[in-house]
């Protein structure tokens, strides 16, 4: 039977015909690269938030002084994997946020339209230097 001939079926007590529905695939968006970068890219958000859940705790801890106790927390092996792998998600998360600054931006010098490498280029040379300076003061010798 084809699509058409069960759309005009009607199930007993209705008394109008069904609609075709598709069965749906929910491995879609492996099927493409693209699509596959996008879901992982959603999936990241995750660790995102949990990052920030995570220096919350940490800030929480220093004005509460319970800052031994997070430390102890933090240094449980379960806890070091799941930040590792929060800390790989997110720089996932940023990279492809930054590749896609140039599709959502439109740059324009005097008519002239700014070439995407050079937004990507701008922008992860502004993320590298705030890093740099941020862990130069962090691993600074006191």
């Amino acid at each position: 039977m084809t699509a058409p001939e069960r759309a005009q079926e009607a199930p007993a007590g209705t008394g109008g015909p069904v609609p075709y529905r598709p069965r749906r695939d929910n491995l879609w968006f492996a099927r493409t690269r693209t699509y596959t970068i996008f879901v992982l890219r959603e999936l990241t958000s995750v660790f995102v938030a949990w990052t920030i859940a995570y220096l919350l705790m940490l800030a929480d801890s220093l004005v509460g002084g319970t800052y031994q106790d997070f430390m102890a927390l933090a240094a449980r092996p379960w806890m070091v994997a799941l930040n590792v792998l929060a800390l790989a998600a997110t720089a996932f998360h940023a990279v492809t946020f930054l590749n896609l600054a140039p599709k959502a931006t439109v740059v324009r010098l005097d008519g002239w339209r700014v070439p995407a490498w050079m937004i990507q280029g701008g922008n992860h040379s502004g993320w590298l230097l705030v890093s740099a300076v941020i862990a130069y003061f962090i691993l600074r010798t006191p």
